[in-house]
């Protein structure tokens, strides 16, 4: 008897178990196998899309950064070139009202004023050049009807006071006005020199007044370098190019000529004073010796003509009390000028010190 066909359920199971709850045997992987793709991706796909965007915030936030501080320098440059451009405006205006204080003055007949102050010398406000623009201002002013030069000087440099001697004197013929000095507290030596020029001068009776002399001094040190064991080396083209000079001894030839130049300028120091004071002036062996004297003295021996002050002199010399002053005043913009120019120049004649021979 043949046995019946096995059923479905009857056979043995082929593939995974469907049945719930049993254990399906999974094979070991081998150890050399790559692990699959998706499980490798998995753990770092969170971490990828943060770190991109970090990224990206930091460049925002620098361009930020930097993009603020560009409009920061760019509106502290922009107050820095106002406040200079108004500066700028506030100094032209007041050069430019500061050179015409004389333009508004009353046109009266008036008291014409310079002031020489101080030494007489070039690039001081008692040179010829500064003063001569105050100076020709007033005698050309139809208002004024004499010019003062009120003096407090020492003296100086014989050249400026020559310059200002002349102009004076040139002035006083073109425009047919007088000139009166008043001194204040010394009116020595080249002051005395420019004084000179004028048609009286009136003193205080303890003004310092004369010193009608010339002088030229330096220090030798020819001693204290052979004390100390220094020599000189001097080398020159020329038998007395090394003249004065204060490392070499002073040989009578060079004593002879400079006694002889200073004499000469001496003599025409002497010139000068006689062609100003006339027959007022009452000479004696001690008048051109360089001796000075007080106001009172110097008016005895006709260096001066009187006693008073400015007003004195406007007032009852010159009949006009209003006193307007001529002097110039050296502006803040022509001082800066001057500065930035003497260090310029101060700098390029150093490059030229260094790379050329000297010529002096």
């Amino acid at each position: 008897m043949q046995a019946d066909d096995p059923t479905p359920s009857d056979l043995p199971p082929t593939g995974p178990a469907s049945t719930p709850g049993a254990a399906v045997p999974v094979a070991p992987a081998a150890p050399d196998a790559p692990a699959p793709a998706t499980a490798a991706a998995a753990p770092t796909a969170p971490a990828t899309a943060p770190s991109g965007r970090s990224a990206v915030d930091g460049l925002l936030e620098q361009f930020a950064r930097e993009y603020l501080r560009d409009r920061r320098n760019d509106r502290r440059w922009k107050r820095f070139f106002r406040l200079g451009w108004f500066l700028l405006v506030l100094v032209v205006a007041w050069a430019l009202l500061n050179q015409n204080q004389h333009s508004s003055a009353p046109s009266g007949p008036h008291t014409a004023l310079v002031e020489l102050r101080g030494e007489i010398a070039a690039d001081t406000e008692a040179s010829a050049e500064f003063l001569l623009s105050g100076i020709k201002g007033a005698f050309e002013d139809q208002g004024a009807l004499a010019v003062v030069i009120r003096i407090n000087s020492p003296g100086g440099s014989p050249v400026q006071a020559g310059i200002l001697n002349d102009e004076i004197r040139r002035l006083k013929v073109k425009h047919g006005k007088k000139v009166y000095a008043v001194v204040e507290e010394t009116c020595a030596s080249g002051a005395y020199y420019v004084a000179a020029a004028a048609d009286a001068i009136y003193v205080d009776k303890a003004s310092i007044v004369g010193s009608i002399g010339v002088l030229m001094d330096n220090f030798g040190f020819t001693g204290a370098m052979e004390k100390f064991g220094v020599e000189r080396r001097l080398i020159t083209a020329g038998d007395n190019k090394g003249m004065l000079d204060p490392f070499s001894p002073l040989s009578d030839k060079h004593r002879a000529l400079t006694q002889a130049m200073i004499d000469q300028i001496h003599r025409q120091f002497i010139e000068v004073v006689r062609q100003g004071r006339g027959k007022r002036l009452k000479e004696t062996p001690e008048t051109f010796s360089g001796l000075f004297w007080n106001g009172e003295e110097a008016i005895k021996l006709g260096l001066a003509d009187g006693l008073g002050n400015l007003d004195h002199v406007a007032r009852e010399i010159i009949k006009a009390e209003e006193v307007i002053d001529y002097t110039p005043k050296e502006n803040v913009a022509e001082r800066l000028a001057k500065r930035f120019g003497a260090s310029v120049g101060m700098g390029a004649a150093r490059v030229l010190r260094d790379s050329l021979p000297t010529l002096r």
